[in-house]
């Protein structure tokens, strides 16, 4: 077993400080985007989110913002983004952008910072739960929430929340087990911790 780089997962053993929102980011007659929770550590944050067709709309049985279902299989090999896939971002104050369709990283510390699907997820019947992972920690200012989902006619539409609420979190944040006795994986090069001059978060555009 390895520690996880702490830009790919947050650390195993540490029980987050978690920030509860109910948080309506875009709606239409048809499907709500919603985000429900902050769990916040001293790497990063992961944010839930929650996709809501509305009752008796045969399009939500269409809406697979997780590329679960078939349209995963249909538009395989496609160069362009399909529809029905929720995109999700965040912007720091610092200008700094992560998008859960700008790939993965393992090995190789990132420029930061980066946005991978940290938990999960899944649903179904008109409701879909997923939760991606942000590393490293905000600076100070806003923090930008951004979705669209163009199968569900939402644009591009945008809700700031204050970083405060985040490191105040982070800061709640208590190691029950630590992971440090377990080994790196290979090639993994420890990342300055956020908020050095080293770090992604700290670095002006």
């Amino acid at each position: 077993m390895y520690r996880p780089p702490p830009w790919v997962a947050p650390p195993t053993g540490t029980l987050p400080g978690v920030l509860a929102l109910e948080l309506v980011l875009a709606q239409t007659d048809k499907v709500a985007v919603c985000l429900t929770r902050v769990a916040a550590y001293p790497t990063g944050f992961a944010f839930d989110v929650l996709t809501i067709a509305a009752p008796g709309q045969r399009d939500g049985e269409l809406l697979d913002p997780m590329m679960f279902g078939p349209n995963r299989h249909m538009r395989r090999g496609e160069p362009e983004m399909p529809p029905e896939l929720l995109r999700l971002g965040v912007q720091f104050a610092d200008g700094a952008k992560a998008t859960n369709t700008s790939g993965f990283y393992h090995d190789t510390p990132p420029a930061g910072p980066v946005m991978n699907s940290g938990g999960g997820g899944g649903g179904g019947g008109g409701t879909w739960n997923q939760s991606e992972w942000v590393w490293p920690l905000p600076p100070q200012g806003p923090v930008t929430f951004v979705c669209e989902l163009p199968a569900a006619g939402i644009p591009l539409t945008r809700h700031e929340l204050d970083a405060r609420a985040i490191l105040d979190a982070a800061a709640r944040a208590q190691v029950i087990f630590s992971d440090e006795h377990l080994p790196q994986r290979s090639g993994y090069e420890p990342a300055p911790p956020a908020g050095s001059t080293g770090s992604p978060a700290a670095r002006q555009p």
